[in-house]
């Protein structure tokens, strides 16, 4: 019942349009949906990720104007890394500063190197180099030479009090496999070339409960090749005694979701029908996607949003 890793990561914003321009311009990741909250219809959902936003590249942001600050704790995700070329560590490095986000010392993970940084609202990313790079679809427009693009997730790191729990949520519902430990840091993956192979559970007894906020993460989702799969991992969910979700359509996949006992948030999410599902993948994200049953409310859910530019500046440099 092996998963090929993770499907999507959703966090907190509170400032639409400074995470647009970061995720877009600086990243060079592509707007690829701009949807609202299914569940909240009053805020934005947005997905940046690949050309068309193939599983294990897409990140997303609720849109939650009024949120406080956030600070990271235990049960949480601590950090979200993406994976670079081996070649491509200097020209972050210096990307990054000239856009001011100073990264921190470059750091040495099992055997791959790591820059660590701060997103504008507060959230830790990486970058790590890796060898064997996976398969995305590169962002023609992107402001990122094809050579430095990101390849999508590399994974995450949760802070855990202990970490025996979602082990056994790894390796016998998810079908991940333990790969080693560094310190306090356990590294778990699952086999193949698909983006975002690695969950790191770190462990932090003791350590406080955190602010959930802006530059928090709401979730992380896993992929399940089908709903046969999924239906599999929700009822060995249950068989665990954790509570898992009905089946909740999400247009572009369909989701079940569990709250881990070390208190992280996990969904599992259908492959299928993808971002593609209405438009091409030359016109996703041009323009606000409701779903069919909110369509009818499209003037009043537009004008309570704020308003937001999706396009690229005219210059980007790198």
């Amino acid at each position: 019942m092996k998963t090929a890793g993770l499907h999507h990561i959703t966090a907190v914003t509170r400032d639409p349009q400074t995470n647009i321009d970061f995720y877009q311009q600086v990243l060079g990741q592509r707007l690829v949906i701009t949807t609202i909250n299914f569940d909240d219809p009053g805020t934005y959902h947005l997905y940046y990720g690949d050309y068309t936003g193939v599983p294990g590249t897409a990140m997303t942001f609720f849109g939650w104007l009024n949120s406080v600050q956030g600070k990271v704790g235990s049960g949480e995700t601590q950090a979200v890394a993406y994976t670079i070329p081996q070649n491509s560590l200097n020209f972050w490095n210096a990307r990054l500063k000239q856009h001011g986000f100073s990264p921190l010392r470059i750091e040495s993970r099992f055997g791959q190197d790591v820059i660590p940084f701060i997103d504008p609202e507060g959230m830790r990313l990486e970058l790590i180099t890796a060898e064997n790079l996976p398969d995305i679809q590169p962002w023609p427009d992107s402001p990122i030479p094809e050579e430095h693009e990101l390849r999508g997730f590399y994974g995450v790191s949760l802070w855990l009090d202990e970490v025996e729990t979602t082990t056994r949520i790894l390796t016998d519902v998810l079908g991940y496999e333990f790969d080693g430990q560094e310190g306090d840091r356990y590294r778990f993956s699952v086999p193949g070339n698909a983006p975002g192979k690695i969950v790191d559970l770190i462990h932090k007894p003791n350590t406080a409960a955190g602010i959930f906020g802006a530059s928090s993460v709401h979730h992380i989702a896993f992929r399940a090749s089908s709903d046969e799969q999924q239906q599999q991992i929700q009822q060995k969910v249950r068989q665990m005694g954790i509570h898992a979700t009905q089946v909740i359509d999400r247009h572009y996949f369909r989701s079940v979701y569990f709250r881990t006992p070390g208190g992280v948030l996990f969904e599992i999410a259908t492959d299928q029908p993808g971002f593609t599902v209405d438009e091409s993948a030359e016109n996703i994200g041009k323009k606000l996607f409701l779903p069919p049953w909110l369509e009818p409310r499209r003037e009043a859910i537009e004008a309570n949003l704020p308003a937001i530019r999706r396009s690229l500046p005219q210059e980007v440099t790198s």
